[in-house]
Order: structure tokens, then sequence, then C-alpha cells
């Protein structure tokens, strides 16, 4: 009697328990159903319909968060002639420019966007800036038009130049507008430099192969230069306007006039002179503002003075005024940039920056470490008390105690040479000036 006993209590137990599965399954493929109607997809598919390994899914919402927590940390850096740094760019910074006027500093990232700051805050606490975007790319190197009134980039990606127009609007800011069509691409290596005369006659643009290229203001090639370098490393335009320059695997800097006519219209591209003297390939070389004086720095581990104030066209040669040591410039790229008034040359190898007195060839100053990568862009605001410096997200403005020594000395030696007194009252003027910038950076030496 046992035994049929125990089979019907099987039977029963088998009958739930497969009741209890149809249950299950039921509700299953009701939320399956729910979950479909909700997203548009089957449950536990990806939009590109490929099964959501659910670990995988879990991994990658952790690395989300991890990412959204963990930002880039912006390099600190301190000194005490850091007279400021500006911090709104989110990408590294590649480009600067100041504007003749004085009044601006451009800058350009690959956060795809230009930044145009006000100089008068840079030793405020807040330093206002102005944005414009750059659609679908992001510029490398920017330059301000003479007038002020637009900048031109180099498109990363685009590999052209664009002209952006600077609208003034009532309440003091600007508007930035693109202009309809971008030059049109002629360069067949990377664009190394750009720039716009001070006469607002003609744009350069040179690249790493041998080409300098020179346009209208309207994206039309006027002069086509091949340096016969092997390769260029750097070029500019003359802060005169007159010359273009270019240096690179040579040991030379080769100097071109380019010429108009009494009217204005392009007439040609002559060879002017050359900067001879280096024993191996020239990394970057700068003017002084009024373009009488010229720097160069090269691997040959020197750095070299130039008076270029000469008649080239008499075959008169430019004169070496001085030669300095930069060991750095062995071993590594280098950029350098000359204050002004040609007193003060600032060096730039990987992130550090090293200041030097033109007149008696000596190092005065160092900054180590300043930015998180290498420095991409050096130069003095246009009135030579500050230097600005670029290499990640944040461009950092430095006092020039060198140059305030340099007035210094020369007023002391202007002094001893002169005995009318109103000349004096103006040179001791300049010098007492000179001493106390000094004294409030706490460089005044005793």
């Amino acid at each position: 009697m046992e035994l049929p006993q125990m089979s019907e209590l099987m039977g029963v137990s088998l009958l739930l328990g497969l009741l209890a599965l149809m249950a299950t399954a039921a509700v299953a493929r009701g939320w399956l159903r729910a979950e479909e109607e909700t997203s548009g997809r089957p449950a536990g598919q990806k939009a590109n319909g490929f099964p959501l390994d659910k670990s995988s899914r879990s991994k990658k919402q952790k690395q989300q968060q991890h990412i959204r927590k963990e930002k880039p940390q912006q390099h600190n850096f301190t000194h005490r002639l850091l007279a400021a740094a500006l911090k709104s760019h989110s990408g590294n910074i590649s480009c600067m420019d100041f504007s003749s006027n004085g009044k601006y500093l451009a800058t350009c990232a690959d956060d795809r966007t230009v930044r145009i700051w006000s100089t008068k805050d840079f030793l405020q606490r807040e330093h206002r800036s102005m944005r414009a975007n750059v659609e679908l790319d992001h510029a490398t190197l920017v330059r301000f038009s003479p007038d002020c009134r637009a900048f031109i980039v180099w498109l990363a990606n685009g590999d052209t130049l664009r002209v952006f127009k600077m609208t003034k609007r009532e309440d003091g800011g600007y508007t930035f507008t693109a202009t309809p069509e971008d030059f049109p691409k002629k360069h067949k290596a990377p664009v190394i430099n750009i720039g716009i005369a001070d006469t607002g006659k003609f744009i350069m643009t040179a690249s790493s192969d041998t080409t300098v290229l020179i346009w209208n203001l309207k994206g039309r090639v006027l002069s086509t230069i091949n340096t016969n370098q092997m390769n260029n490393a750097h070029a500019a335009i003359s802060p005169c306007s007159r010359f273009v320059a270019s240096c690179g695997f040579t040991p030379d800097v080769k100097v071109w006039e380019v010429c108009f006519g009494k009217k204005g219209d392009f007439q040609e591209v002559v060879r002017a002179f050359e900067l001879k003297g280096h024993s191996a390939a020239v990394h970057f070389f700068a003017f002084s503002n009024d373009s009488r004086r010229m720097a160069s720095v090269s691997k040959d581990g020197t750095w070299k003075l130039w008076d270029t104030d000469v008649e080239y066209k008499q075959q008169q040669d430019p004169y070496l005024l001085r030669t300095g040591r930069f060991e750095e410039a062995s071993t590594i790229p280098c950029r350098l940039a000359l204050s002004p008034d040609a007193q003060v040359l600032a060096l730039a190898s990987g992130s550090s920056i090293h200041l030097y007195n033109t007149r008696r060839g000596e190092k005065e100053e160092c900054f180590e470490q300043v930015h998180g990568e290498c420095i991409t862009d050096l130069s003095f605001d246009i009135t030579g008390r500050l230097l600005a410096s670029c290499g990640d997200r944040a461009v950092r403005l430095f006092h020039n105690s060198p140059g305030h020594r340099a007035v210094v000395e020369e007023m002391q030696s202007l002094l001893k040479r002169t005995s009318n007194e109103s000349t004096r009252r103006r040179l001791q003027q300049q010098l007492t000036q000179a001493q106390e910038a000094l004294k409030s950076l706490g460089a005044l030496k005793k």
C-alpha cells in the first residue's frame, strides 16, 4: 500500500513543479515584451544588434564614472617672478599672439576655441577672455591683423587659413565671424608658422618642407619661396614688414625682401642677406621690434645676437654682436623670444625658460618646469615688461626683471657721459623707475 501512495505524491509534486515553471516563463515573457516596447529593441541587445554582455556593461559604466571623476589635473607652478596664469582653455595651447595695439592676447588650443584676453587684466585677480569657436576643427596657429579687427588661424584638419572678423558689440564685447570661404589649400607639408605684415599688404605661411608662400589678403598666392634648406624649422615676417626670414637644416638664417611698388602693388621677392656664423642647424630666430636686431639659436649649442641694420644692397653683411652658450640646444629643439629693445633673450627648451642679458651674454633667470608639456610658444608683450609662455592648458606671464636691470645699466652708463641737465633729469627718472620696479619684484641686486 505504501508504493502506490508514494507514486501519487511524486506525481502531484511533478505537476506542481511544472505549473511553477510555466508561471515563471510567462512572467519572464511579459517582462521581455515590456522591455522591447520601451527600448524599441529586444532586451539584452545593443543598438547595433549585438548581444550586450552584462559584465562588460557594468565595466563600461564603472569606467565612465571613473573618467568623469578623474579630470586631468592642471600643472602647478610658482615663482617670485610669476605675474599671472591664464586658465580658461580646456585643451593644450599651441600658439599665442599679442595685438599691435597692446590691448589683447590671442590664444588657440585643441579645444576648438580661440580666446582673446584683455592685457589690462593680467595683473588683476580676474582674467577676462572672449571665446571664438572654430567649427568642426581646431586652430594650431593664430595671428592678429594689424588693425586688430580680425585674426587668422591655421586649421589643423583643414590644412588651410581661416579669417575671423571681430565686430564690437554695444556691451563692449566682440562677435567673431568666420569669412564664408577659407584660403585654398597649397601646402604639401605641415605648416609651422603664419604671419601678417604690419602694413597689411601680405600674409606669409611656411611649411616644414622648404616652402614659404606669400599671399595677398584675398587668398591669392603672390610668390612661392624655396628656401633650399632641406627643411624649414621656423619662418617669420619682420616687424617692419620688409622682410621674410627662414631657418632650418642649414647653419644659417636666410632673409628675403618682399617688394611692393609706390601704388602698393606687389612686385617681387628678392634675396636680402643671411646670418652666417653657426656651425649646425638653426632651431629658431627672432627680430627686435625695430627689425634692426636679430637673435638665433642653433644645434651647435650657441645663441647669437646680430646687427641687421645694414645696406644689404651694397653687399654689406650683418654684424655679429654677441655669442652665448646654451648647451640644451645641442640635444633638443629650442625656441627663443627677443625683447622689443633687444636687451633680453628668452630661450625655451622642453618645459624650462632661460633669460639672458644680451649686452653681457650672461644668464640672469631660469624657470624650471613651467608647464606640464613642452613649451609651444614664447613671446614678450609690446612693452617688454612681461614674458608669456604656453605649453599646457595655461598661459604663464613673467615679470621681465632682466629687462629692468638692463635699463638700470644703460641709464647709469649714459648718466656718466651726459652733462646736459635736462637730459640727466630724464635719465635719472628712468633709472629710478627701473630700480623701483626691481625692488617691488624683490629682484634688486645689492
